[in-house]
């Protein structure tokens, strides 16, 4: 959902900007690499995708309104169009803004099983925010996530592009103290990495 919309709210759909009211915020180096993308595809609404990794990396992990806008804009697409890509996957973040770190608690059976819970109870405690929730210092967010596959590591916490489990209380607080210290922000590194994923020359999968 887009950052006006909320579920059970009598908040209005945004609108798309005109093309004169964009805020355009892609840098160089965002623009060159979704025109090497539009090289990779027939159609461009292949692109939208990838277009949206990229515009929730430049946007700081969070596709507002505005980052969907220059998605539709750059790509010749219909702001619904790109709206409805963007509000269908769970990994964009749309329906609010996140911190710098996402922590995604797995409460899956096998990772329920092994104590998930109990793990996110403690996160709640540590943070003192509950699920969906930002810290008032804008670095965590806490997220009850499905199954990430990787039940031999519960209980599983995916933080970034990085896994982590299994995982207890001094687990936790050794993680949260390194994630604070970290200078980058591990929501767009992964968004980094996904666009590096489809950067990669299309000739490599026909061998």
């Amino acid at each position: 959902m887009s950052d006006l919309i909320h579920l059970g709210s009598v908040n209005e759909r945004p609108k798309a900007p005109r093309p004169e009211e964009l805020n355009l915020q892609f840098s160089d180096e965002a623009i060159a690499e979704l025109d090497r993308l539009k090289t990779h595809y027939p159609n461009l609404k292949a692109c939208i995708l990838p277009g949206l990794w990229i515009a929730q990396r430049e946007y700081g992990g969070y596709l507002n309104g505005e980052a969907i806008a220059e998605v539709a804009h750059r790509l010749g697409r219909s702001y619904a169009e790109v709206e409805g890509v963007a509000t269908f996957y769970s990994m964009y973040n749309t329906a609010q803004a996140v911190g710098k770190h996402m922590i995604e608690v797995c409460t899956c059976l096998s990772c329920h099983m092994c104590g998930a819970y109990r793990i996110a109870d403690y996160l709640k405690e540590k943070l003192g925010v509950g699920f969906g929730e930002t810290t008032a210092d804008g670095v965590f967010t806490l997220h009850e996530v499905e199954c990430l596959n990787a039940c031999d590591r519960a209980p599983l916490l995916q933080i970034g592009p990085d896994y982590h489990g299994p995982v207890d209380k001094a687990y936790v607080d050794r993680l949260l103290d390194d994630l604070r210290a970290r200078s980058q922000s591990s929501v767009t590194q992964l968004a980094d990495d996904i666009v590096k994923v489809h950067l990669q020359p299309t000739d490599r999968y026909s061998r």
